[in-house]
């Protein structure tokens, strides 16, 4: 056990943990979003309170966090600052590819160690520019140098790429490799470089700060992954996106629906005995709210159950639940939001003040187009055509 294990062991839960890090996020949301800054007290609190390898194995140096564990957390953030929330969601997507597929190879697990040891923050360069956001294919190659490897990639977007530690970055097996044919590789801070081609100037999200960038690097091949990363995309990588940005737009929909029902009593105590009309949309949030809930929850139990059997994680209908999770939850906070904007009115359209819910609506318009939607159901509807719904309530 590394000594920060031993150390975190003696400690509180990593969500009881948390709380410090909420704190702090919450009281520099507004800023963050305003500058379009990166979040550095929040993502620094994180760091502190030891939550950036909570997800990797106890022998590795983790606390073998689970996929809950973690979804409660993105979604704690979300309440608090929804690009923190981001952050800390997309870092995880990582690490559960470091985890389900890094295990058997020895530099892999070296790594997770430093993860746990260093609090690493882990970025992701999976996009590329020319594919139109298809991160299934990609025109960059591996280009092998005896025992290591050279890469230059158009990245339309590295996720935080300035103020990660490491980034993971998807490229073509090598130069005669077919666009499909991809691997995944972790890059250390230290083996690339970054040359700003896009400038992150976004209505929402703002403190994510994924710009685009010209990423070179040169790194020993044992830092690729062993497994292709078609399977790490089918077995780890859509499960756990859509799960954690589900978890991080249920805490903007709470939020939202905690400062409409605020506002509403503030406005019941000025007339007492009488009950405001907009109560009843606020009731319908509710509704809408846990409904939510239930999708994100029974998204998580999907893959519980699904990941003990990886034929099943790659199966047709698994790739559908995951995909309605993710049209889901992206409708329901955008209109989630919009409710809670009627019933604070002008309040909520103000920037500041603490019914405002400016930043919340943009950032959960961000949701529709993280993989975009209109992707995702050109796929759903080819895979609904050759897979049974299961219509089983109890398995």
């Amino acid at each position: 056990m590394s000594n920060v294990s031993a150390k975190v062991a003696h400690l509180a839960s990593p969500r009881q943990r948390l709380a410090s890090a909420l704190d702090i996020a919450r009281v520099n949301a507004d800023d963050v979003d305003q500058k379009g800054r990166f979040p550095q007290e929040a993502i620094e609190a994180l760091k502190k309170a030891q939550l950036m390898g909570i997800m990797i194995p106890v022998e590795c140096g983790g606390e073998n966090a689970s996929l809950a564990d973690i979804v409660d957390m993105c979604g704690a953030l979300g309440q608090a600052c929804a690009s923190t929330a981001m952050i800390f969601a997309m870092h995880h997507i990582k690490v559960s590819s470091l985890v389900t597929h890094g295990l058997d190879s020895n530099w892999h697990r070296d790594f997770m160690r430093r993860v746990v040891d260093e609090q690493f923050l882990i970025g992701s360069a999976t996009t590329e520019g020319g594919i139109g956001g298809d991160v299934r294919n990609s025109i960059c190659a591996i280009e092998p140098e005896g025992d290591s490897f050279t890469l230059t990639k158009e990245a339309n977007v590295i996720s935080y790429g300035l103020n990660a530690d490491a980034i993971m970055v998807t490229a073509r097996r090598n130069t005669q490799a077919a666009s499909s044919d991809q691997v995944m590789t972790v890059i250390e801070r230290e083996q690339y470089a970054l040359q700003m081609t896009i400038p992150w100037d976004t209505l929402g999200m703002r403190g994510t700060c994924s710009e685009g960038f010209l990423f070179k690097c040169r790194a020993p091949s044992n830092q690729i992954f062993p497994h292709p990363f078609a399977e790490i995309a089918a077995q780890s990588m859509l499960a756990m996106s859509h799960l954690m940005w589900a978890g991080v737009w249920f805490g903007i929909a709470a939020d939202a629906t905690t400062r409409a029902q605020n506002y509403l009593r503030a406005e019941a105590r000025k007339k007492p005995g009488s009950t405001p009309p907009a109560a009843v949309r606020l009731a319908e949030m509710f509704v809408l709210l846990q409904e939510m809930k239930s999708v994100v929850m029974t998204g998580i139990v999907t893959y519980e159950k699904a990941k003990v059997h990886s034929d099943t994680l790659s199966s047709v209908g698994f790739s559908i639940a995951m995909n309605n999770v993710k049209i889901a939850t992206s409708q329901a906070v955008v209109d989630i939001v919009q409710s809670a904007m009627m019933i604070a009115g002008i309040s909520s359209y103000r920037t500041g003040g603490k019914f405002s819910l400016g930043r919340h609506m943009r950032d959960a318009l961000s949701a529709a187009i993280m993989v975009n939607n209109d992707r995702i159901v050109a796929n759903t509807s080819n895979l609904t055509l050759v897979s049974k719904y299961d219509t089983n309530l109890v398995a």
